[in-house]
């Protein structure tokens, strides 16, 4: 990496954790600011998260004292104090760790032309973790304009875990030319050492959270020096830190870390873990990513890894030292779950990452970048087209789309341009353009960013101290005297106000706080690797005795599909007739085509009544024998009902509303005060209502159709199922349950049941039977 720096060549380094990635990318600067001290920026740093930035701050400055060299590093974050931004601008450190929001909004002041006139390096870390999302949309527009302002800029990206290195060479180029950066690999280091934990030889028929293993997890804490137990959601989180906490007979100190405590909890607990403080930390998505802590010497996987690039990154949390191999355990929730645990750790042993799908730059977020960009100086038209062009995922952008934007922008489009507060771009002489007015500028900065959350109301106790924050769909299922975990605490209602919900400590058992959102979806290469594995005998004598039995019992009682095939079984089961589904392309995959296929079976008289989904298959439920399942999954359903249904959902509305917020048609926020999420959400739904009745065809209604498709129905896994559906559909018609419908059917007695501890006995009680039936040969 020092030899490319001298040689002013970008640079894209994939290296194992624990290779030394942070200090390879930082090196060459510490060795320039060394030989030639300068006062002003010359590295920026970019990271996902706020805590990486923090954390690698705390890791470089350390050296940096250590050598005795006059090298400031400071972070800016949404964390940072006001103060110290503005002094930040001012006066510059050399070296700034920031995120995407941040360096965006530091573009959008008059003064950005001087503080980055001189910049050397950008340093991109976790490149893997934002490059095919909105966030790394913002960034790559925002290398473009500190190319233009500093055209010998070196471009860095950092990575663990990249499949195909040459789509993020040519997303870190500008122009999109990999050929100006150079791959430079670490060492592989040593394997990571990898295992299934089942404890008593046993797996649950059903659950996807691995709880059944608690105490099991609690002696491999007490075993190790520090253990990162990841959940895959904040609720799991939460259920699986009170299950811990429950068996923690030596009260060893344990914590919780998720996106939705408050900071200064998150700090609290980032602190305890770097200084050695806690044996155990239970942590979602918020630590995946480049938090270096020496000794941890164990990662847990509670329920599926979902991916073996994800599950490669958690396990590089462990043993952060290369020589040493990363101890990692995944705790599988079902039979179904066991199977893909085993086709990540096959997959990571072959090398296979889960494949790179990059798609062209959203449009709402060029819309907010392009108003930045007004907001620091008037602009003219063709140049910035160029600029915007020089950046990969807009590579392709038309010049119709782009002069589409800048009329959005400037006038909110045809059906809303005889309102003022739309007119934020104003077009003058030779293609200029500047803002319409000096509070525009402010009001960009207030609501700038491209992370809209759900509306939220913030948990705090009587005395002001700030817990963190719960979604307002939850909280309105809230009334006072109600209990609730949250920050590994049981907490009791008191009352409402404003925009807090005020809480007690308590020492009763409480509800699990559940958040809205799309769950992960196993990717498609290990939904492969399952499918191959169910008939693969030879693969079999590596399962537990009940797994290989499981399987053994459905090919005995109904049939296990080939790879290409898609098995749909039809039985009867307690006056109800079942249709399951046997597809392997993710929970929101299977949750858009149930409403789909039970729209048709209304249509076709089945009378349904329900459908529930996992990651591996899809439950029909009606009051009629479904005896010709083709018909429900006939390839026009994407067109037909798909399409209706989208638009009558508040799938579309949900989409429109973030797109509005990134675009700036919706504003979160005013000098003073703070829209409530309730109030977002009537001002972008009237606006929708307007745009669907008089510009259907709307720049942002077309982005948010584009949303709606490809992250929250993952239309490409539904067009693959139905294509397969149509070709290779295996229909078996058994007198009962089977056992590969097993883990789907307890899912339907789920939901009549009350959370706690008693419905969790219901459920085994009903797995036990549902099984009992299902292997009776």
């Amino acid at each position: 990496m020092l030899e490319r720096a001298q040689r002013g060549r970008s640079a894209l380094l994939v290296a194992a954790t624990g290779a030394g990635k942070t200090l390879a990318g930082f090196l060459p600067t510490i060795c320039e600011l060394a030989e030639e001290p300068a006062d002003g920026l010359h590295t920026l740093y970019v990271s996902p998260l706020k805590a990486l930035a923090v954390d690698v701050q705390r890791n470089l400055i350390g050296p940096i004292e250590e050598m005795g060299l006059p090298i400031r590093v400071e972070t800016r974050t949404g964390d940072t104090p006001s103060d110290r931004k503005a002094r930040q601008r001012v006066k510059p450190p050399q070296v700034l760790l920031t995120t995407p929001e941040s360096l965006s909004l530091l573009l959008s002041y008059p003064d950005s032309a001087q503080m980055f006139e001189n910049l050397r390096t950008i340093i991109v870390d976790e490149l893997h973790g934002f490059a095919k999302e909105k966030r790394g949309d913002l960034l790559s527009l925002s290398m473009a304009r500190l190319q233009k302002l500093a055209p010998a800029l070196r471009r860095v990206g950092l990575s663990a875990t990249i499949s195909d290195p040459d789509a993020y060479r040519s997303w870190l180029a500008p122009d999109a030319d990999m050929e100006l950066v150079d791959l430079v690999l670490g060492d592989p280091g040593a394997e990571p050492d990898l295992s299934i934990l089942i404890p008593e030889n046993r797996i649950p028929w059903a659950g996807h959270s691995g709880r059944h293993a608690a105490r099991e997890v609690m002696k491999l804490i007490e075993a190790h020096k520090t253990t990162l137990v990841f959940c895959n959601t904040r609720s799991l989180a939460e259920l699986i830190f009170q299950d811990l906490w429950a068996v923690n007979d030596n009260s060893l100190p344990i914590g919780i870390h998720h996106g939705s405590l408050a900071v200064e909890a998150r700090r609290r607990v980032e602190e305890a873990m770097a200084t050695g403080k806690l044996r155990g930390l239970v942590a979602t998505a918020s630590l995946d990513l480049g938090i270096d802590w020496g000794d941890v010497d164990l990662v847990v996987q509670m329920g599926a890894p979902k991916g073996s690039s994800r599950l490669l990154q958690r396990i590089g949390r462990a043993n952060h030292r290369l020589d040493e191999p990363s101890k990692g355990i995944i705790v599988p929730g079902n039979r179904f779950e066991y199977l893909e645990a085993r086709a990540a750790l096959d997959a990571i042993e072959d090398g296979e990452l889960d494949p790179e799908n990059f798609r062209p730059g959203a449009l709402d977020v060029l819309a907010q970048h392009i108003l930045a960009m007004a907001v620091s100086a008037p602009f003219q038209q063709d140049d910035l087209l160029a600029e915007v062009r020089s950046s990969a995922p807009y590579a392709g952008l038309e010049q119709e789309t782009f002069e589409e934007i800048l009329n959005f922008i400037a006038t909110g489009g045809y059906a809303l341009k005889a309102y003022d507060r739309f007119r934020r771009l104003v077009p003058e002489p030779g293609g200029m353009w500047r803002i319409a007015r000096p509070q525009i500028a402010q009001q960009h900065r207030l609501n700038a960013g491209v992370i809209v959350e759900q509306p939220v109301l913030t948990v705090r106790f009587r005395n002001g101290r700030k817990l963190g924050t719960i979604e307002e769909g939850y909280a309105s299922t809230l009334a006072p005297g109600d209990l609730f975990f949250f920050s590994g605490l049981s907490l009791e209602v008191e009352q409402f106000k404003d925009a807090d919900i005020i809480v007690r400590a308590s020492s009763k058992s409480g509800r699990i706080v559940t958040y809205g959102g799309q769950r992960m979806s196993m990717s498609t290469h290990l939904a492969s690797r399952v499918r191959h594995m169910l008939c693969d005998r030879n693969d079999w004598h590596r399962f537990p005795q009940d797994v290989s039995d499981w399987l053994e019992v459905q090919s005995e009682r109904s049939v296990l599909p080939e790879p290409h095939q898609l098995l749909v079984e039809t039985f009867p089961h307690e006056g109800r007739h079942y249709m399951v589904a046997y597809s392997f392309e993710g929970w929101n995959a299977h949750q858009s085509l149930g409403m789909l296929i039970t729209r048709r079976m209304e249509t076709a008289g089945l009378k349904p009544l329900g459908f529930v989904a996992n990651d591996y298959g899809l439950a029909c439920y009606g009051l009629e024998t479904i005896h010709d399942p083709a018909a429900l999954f006939s390839p026009d359903i994407l067109e037909q009902e798909f399409v209706t249904w989208v638009e009558s959902s508040m799938l579309l509305k949900n989409a429109f509303r973030e797109v509005a917020v990134i675009g700036g048609l919706v504003e979160r926020h005013h000098p003073g005060k703070k829209k409530s999420g309730r109030q977002v959400s009537f001002s972008t739904d009237l606006i929708y209502d307007v745009l669907r009745r008089y510009e259907p065809e709307h720049l942002l209604l077309r982005a948010a159709w584009d949303d709606a498709r490809r992250r929250m129905t993952e239309l490409g896994r539904l067009v693959r199922l139905v294509d397969r559906a149509s070709a290779t559909m295996l229909h078996v018609d058994v007198e009962r349950i089977t056992p590969m419908a097993v883990p789907l059917m307890v899912i339907v007695g789920r939901e009549a049941l009350p959370p706690g501890a008693e419905a969790d006995e219901s459920l085994l009680m009903q797995a036990e039977e549902l099984a009992n039936a299902a292997m009776t040969l």
